[in-house]
């Protein structure tokens, strides 16, 4: 192989397996690189099966596995390493040649490749989970790749194509032996990561929930660099000092300590007051993304929520509900707190499993540069 494929290129190609039809969740590119680092990039046929087992869960994604990467990778390898993929063939074998006899008639039995544990965790709801799985979790939870879209940014740089003259520049260079040209320069807008912000309810309906999606908070903060983080019972608490540790076990006990109000009753509105009279100002700087991590039980005035969801709602770019409840079957956001904060909610997702966490993580991948709801 020339070069191995970076860590950008295999989060390139897991986009490319989903665009083909083939659900691979977030965490999978960085097994890809363990599972490269492991098998060495000697034969390229090795490193074939090994992502080939990391992605397809059944036998009807093998063939499009297959074109996908020929499609995607044939310019890594050499030509004396080329290789061609093995056609997906059927894995339909008979009872018999299983038990060895040579005789008499088979009965067909398909043999399904590629599940694994890690596969069956991702649809395991956080509540099912005992202390060997969420240890697991917590793993895969702090492995997740983040690439969140990026925007354009106010601040300008200097380029050679720019869209706007750099006056600055250009007198500057006027001074000098082209003084006689004065050559104009350019600037165009920087880009850069959108901020994220994240409120999350650690109230007593939340108990079981809460410890996975403070570390998934802390597995953002990681990828992203500086993301603000609360979390709210009665009352809000900012909680971005401790989430800053690096090891997340660390973290989430810091957090644990600091909230006097761990596990008692939900004010969401007066939470969300609080954070718009004392922190907005100070934190939604750039057109931040607002998640907001509750399953909506309130015991607080549903009026007093609805004014303050309106409010955030005008000094950001984006809210994004995440409700553990909301992928049960049956489910329907009727409690009151909820209610009132549906109009001013831009995605309302499940938050239960690693499926549902990689959903998120793919949603704020193809975040728009611009806002595309209509104005309040």
């Amino acid at each position: 192989m020339a070069h191995p494929p970076t860590l950008e290129r295999l989060v390139e190609f897991t986009h490319r397996l989903r665009a083909a039809g083939i659900p691979v969740p977030a965490t999978t590119a960085g097994e890809m690189v363990a599972a490269v680092e492991t098998v060495g990039l000697a034969a390229g046929m090795d490193v074939f099966h090994a992502l080939r087992a990391l992605s397809c869960s059944s036998y009807e994604q093998l063939q499009i596995f297959d074109l996908v990467f020929m499609s995607f990778f044939a310019h890594y390898f050499q030509p004396a390493l080329a290789f061609t993929a093995p056609p997906a063939r059927s894995w339909t074998i008979s009872a018999s040649e299983k038990a060895g006899i040579g005789d008499g008639e088979s009965t067909p039995e398909t043999v399904a490749v590629g599940a694994s544990g890690v596969e069956r965790l991702n649809h395991r709801d956080f509540a099912d989970l005992s202390a060997a799985e969420l240890a697991q979790v917590r793993r895969l939870i702090t492995e997740m790749l983040w690439k969140p879209s990026l925007v354009r940014s106010r601040r300008r740089r200097a380029s050679a194509l720019g869209d706007r003259p750099d006056l600055r520049r250009t007198l500057r260079r006027s001074v000098g032996p082209d003084a006689d040209l004065v050559p104009l320069a350019y600037t165009n807008r920087k880009t850069r990561r959108r901020p994220l912000i994240f409120i999350a309810d650690v109230s007593g309906s939340m108990e079981r929930y809460s410890e996975m999606l403070l570390y998934f908070a802390h597995s953002a903060r990681g990828r992203l660099g500086p993301a603000e983080a609360f979390v709210f019972s009665t009352r809000l608490t900012r909680i971005t000092r401790q989430l800053s540790r690096r090891d997340p076990t660390s973290a989430i006990a810091e957090v644990s300590q600091a909230v006097d109000d761990w596990s008692s009753g939900t004010k969401i509105g007066e939470a969300m007051g609080d954070f718009n009279r004392r922190w907005s100002r100070r934190v939604t700087r750039g057109g931040p993304i607002v998640i907001i991590v509750s399953d909506g039980w309130d015991r607080g005035e549903p009026d007093l929520l609805e004014i303050e969801m309106a409010r955030l709602r005008r000094t950001v770019h984006r809210i994004i509900w995440l409700n553990p409840l909301a992928g049960r079957v049956g489910y329907a956001p009727e409690t009151r707190g909820m209610q009132a904060a549906l109009p001013y909610i831009d995605d309302f997702l499940p938050a239960a499993n690693l499926n549902d966490l990689s959903a998120v993580i793919e949603l704020l991948e193809s975040v728009p540069a611009k806002a595309l709801r209509p104005a309040i």
